[in-house]
């Protein structure tokens, strides 16, 4: 579908998660239609905050509880950040049946919550 809109100003970004018979998937789709398929994107104008919490927590061998509570705060922190992005977190854990609702949380309920550890 994007492909046939090529040069023709559109600008998007956008990162399309599924499962198929080959097991998970994740990739970026540009605005010429490319994709990239890769294990860990963030797109949008906060992204580079996001980015910033990723690089630093990711590994490979992350729990699913490790990997939620990364996504959550990546998340968090790109909306927290930039006065552009939306004010729910939320996060979905794709699986070979669909994907699952982990949580939806209010941004200001996070930044509560993160400052409280900060202080412990």
């Amino acid at each position: 579908m994007a492909y046939n809109y090529k040069g023709m100003g559109l600008s998007m970004g956008v990162m399309v998660a599924g499962y198929d018979k080959r097991g998970p998937g994740l990739y970026y789709v540009d605005s010429d239609g490319e994709r990239t398929s890769g294990n860990l994107y963030s797109v949008g104008s906060g992204s580079i905050f996001a980015y910033g919490v990723l690089d630093a927590g990711y590994r490979y061998d992350l729990t699913d509880e490790e990997a939620y509570d990364l996504g959550r705060r990546s998340i968090y922190h790109a909306t927290h950040r930039d006065a552009a992005s939306g004010g729910i977190v939320r996060v979905y854990h794709m699986k070979p049946t669909g994907f699952e609702v982990i949580s939806e949380q209010d941004c200001k309920d996070l930044h509560y919550m993160y400052a409280e550890e900060k202080k412990n």
